[in-house]
């Protein structure tokens, strides 16, 4: 098997999957303990995070938003280990992660 493309996916994307399988019992239990946010909700937060079009925040970094769901500064730089954030670009992500 040879790997051709990775990309970075948030878990209520995993719930979703998951879901069609009926073997992962004990995944689909992980997911529902641990998901915090609906698919839509999820694809909303990506698309404000996006919108800020900024180049610090990767696809990764965008996952990790929506499966955590920050809401403190402490917590989002947990999540930017790479790259530090502005009080600025930190202050507009958690005002859009707040809302949710």
């Amino acid at each position: 098997m040879t790997i051709l493309h990775k990309t970075p996916i948030s878990m209520p994307e995993v719930k979703e999957i998951v879901g069609k399988l009926e073997e992962k019992t004990e995944l689909k239990a992980y997911l529902k303990k641990f998901t915090k946010l609906s698919k839509a909700k999820a694809e909303e937060l990506k698309k404000e995070i996006n919108a800020l079009n900024n180049i610090k925040i990767k696809e990764e970094n965008v996952v990790k938003i929506i499966d955590f769901s920050p809401k403190e500064p402490e917590e989002l730089n947990k999540i930017f280990t790479e790259v530090s954030l502005s009080e600025e670009e930190t202050n507009a992500i958690l005002a859009i992660t707040r809302k949710y």
